[in-house]
C-alpha cells in the first residue's frame, strides 16, 4: 500500500491540502485520484468528516444527484461543516428552505441569460474602459510604482457590474461591498453575522425606496414577483434573498480576472498569442482560465438526503460531500497535461460553474466580463507585465471566496 493510501485508510487527510503556489493545486489531488479513487474520505478544516469528490465524471454525477441538499440538511443543527463561514461551510436550514431557493433561481434566470449579456456588452465595455483610465491615471501619478490590477480592475469591475445589475445605487455601492466583504470572512462569525444583519437591513430600506418606482434591475424584478404573489418566498423574507445576491454576484469573477491575468503574463507567449487574433481566440482563452482557476482550497458543498453511491463509495444520509471543481477540471482522463495552461487545447466542458440544475446562474456574466477585459487591457497596455513573482502570493483562506489580495503589474 502506498503512503497516500495508508494515510487515506487512517483518515488522516485533512483539508486544505498544501499547494506549491496559487496557480497550481496540491500534487496530492493527482496522487489520490491515481492511488485511491475519484471519491476519498477527508477531514474538513473544522474537523468534521466529509467525502471529497475529485474525479470529473463523479463530480458531474454529484452535481446532478437529486439526493443531495444544495442548501439544506435533514438536521441542520448537527450537520457536519466545512468552514467557519456563514457564507459556505454549513447548511442554511432544513429541506423547506430548498423550495424558496429554487423559486429565487427561477426568477433570476432571465436576468443572466447569454442573450441578456450580449445586450449588456457595450455597457460593460464602457465600465472596463473607465477602470483602465483609472489604472493609467494611477500609473501616471507615480510611474516608478507598480499598479495593483486587483484593486483597479480585477475587483472593481465585477463590483461595478453586479451593483448596477442588482439595482444598488452608486452612492451605496461602497457600503454594500464593505458589508459583503465582512460577510465573507472565515473564522470571525460574530462580525460576519453582524454584517449579514446590516446588509439585510439595508436591503429592506432599498426595497422600500423602490416600491412604486421599480427599475429595470434584478432586485426590482424580485420585488415585483413578491407583490404579484406574496407566497413567492415562504421561508425567508425577500430582503434575505436580495442580500444573498451581492457576494456570489461578484466574488468568483474577481478571482478569475486575477488568475487569468497571472496565467496570461506568467508565460507571456499566451498574451501575445491571444492578441494576434483577440476576437477569434478570446473564447478559448477564457474557457482555459475558467478551467484552471482554483481560487479556494475547498469546493462546492452538498449534504446527502438519501443513501447515494458515487465513485465506488456509499454516501449515507447526512454526510457532507465536497465537490472539488478545481480537481475535477484537472482530471487526466479528460485533459492531457491538465495542470498546464494551454488555451489551444480542444474544448471540453469543465466543472468550474458546477453542472445540472444548480449550475452557476452568473456564468454568462462572468464570461462576458472576462472576454471584454483581457483584450481591452492588452490593447491599452501592450507592455504590461507582472511586477511580483506569483510564488510570493497566497490563497486567502480568511475569505470564503479565497483568491489573492493583489496582482501587481507594471508597463
Amino acid at each position: 500500500m502506498t503512503d497516500v493510501a495508508t494515510r487515506y485508510g487512517q483518515g488522516e487527510l485533512q483539508l486544505p491540502f498544501p499547494r506549491p503556489d496559487v496557480l497550481h493545486l496540491s500534487p496530492l489531488f493527482a496522487e489520490l485520484r491515481r492511488e485511491v479513487g475519484p471519491v476519498v474520505k477527508v477531514t474538513t478544516p473544522t474537523g468534521d468528516p466529509a467525502w471529497l469528490v475529485i474525479g470529473y465524471d463523479e463530480a458531474r454525477a454529484a452535481f446532478s444527484e437529486k439526493g443531495f441538499g444544495y442548501y439544506t440538511h435533514p438536521d441542520p443543527a448537527n450537520a457536519p461543516t466545512a468552514a467557519e463561514s456563514i457564507m459556505i461551510g454549513r447548511p442554511i436550514g432544513g429541506p423547506a428552505i430548498e423550495i424558496d431557493m429554487l423559486h429565487k433561481r427561477r426568477l433570476l434566470t432571465p436576468a443572466f441569460t447569454p442573450k441578456r449579456m450580449r445586450l449588456l456588452h457595450d455597457w460593460i465595455q464602457q465600465l472596463t474602459d473607465q477602470c483602465l483610465d483609472e489604472m493609467q491615471a494611477a500609473h501616471d501619478a507615480d510611474p516608478d510604482q507598480p499598479i495593483d490590477f486587483h484593486a483597479h480592475l480585477g475587483w472593481r469591475l465585477p463590483v461595478l457590474v453586479i451593483c448596477a445589475l442588482l439595482g444598488v445605487p452608486d452612492e451605496d455601492r461602497d457600503l454594500t461591498m464593505e458589508l459583503s466583504d465582512r460577510m465573507g470572512q472565515v473564522g470571525n462569525d460574530t462580525d460576519a453575522i453582524a454584517a449579514a444583519g446590516e446588509l439585510r437591513e439595508y436591503m429592506e430600506g432599498l426595497l422600500e425606496r423602490k416600491r412604486g418606482n421599480y427599475g429595470e434591475d434584478v432586485i426590482s424584478d424580485l420585488a415585483r414577483a413578491q407583490e404579484a404573489d406574496p407566497n413567492t418566498f415562504t421561508q425567508q423574507p425577500l430582503a434575505y434573498h436580495a442580500a444573498g445576491l451581492i457576494f456570489p454576484g461578484h466574488e468568483t469573477t474577481v478571482a478569475r480576472m486575477d488568475f487569468g491575468l497571472m496565467y496570461l503574463l506568467e508565460e507571456r507567449r499566451w498574451k501575445d498569442w491571444l492578441m494576434e487574433d483577440p476576437d477569434g481566440r478570446i473564447g478559448d482563452t477564457v474557457e482555459e482560465i475558467l478551467r484552471l482557476t482554483s481560487a479556494h482550497n475547498l469546493g462546492l458543498l452538498r449534504w446527502a438526503v438519501d443513501q447515494i453511491d458515487i465513485g465506488g463509495v456509499t454516501i449515507e444520509p447526512g454526510d457532507l460531500v465536497i465537490i472539488s471543481e478545481s480537481a475535477a477540471s484537472r482530471d487526466p482522463k479528460i485533459w492531457d497535461d491538465p495542470e498546464t495552461f494551454d488555451p489551444t487545447r480542444p474544448l471540453t466542458p469543465h466543472a468550474s460553474f458546477g453542472h445540472g440544475s444548480h449550475i452557476c446562474l452568473g456564468q454568462s456574466l462572468a464570461r462576458t466580463e472576462l472576454r471584454i477585459v483581457f483584450p481591452s487591457l492588452f490593447e491599452r497596455f501592450p507592455d504590461i507585465r507582472l511586477a511580483e513573482d506569483v510564488g510570493d502570493l497566497f490563497i486567502r483562506d480568511d475569505r470564503t471566496g479565497g483568491g489573492v489580495d493583489r496582482v501587481l503589474v507594471t508597463w
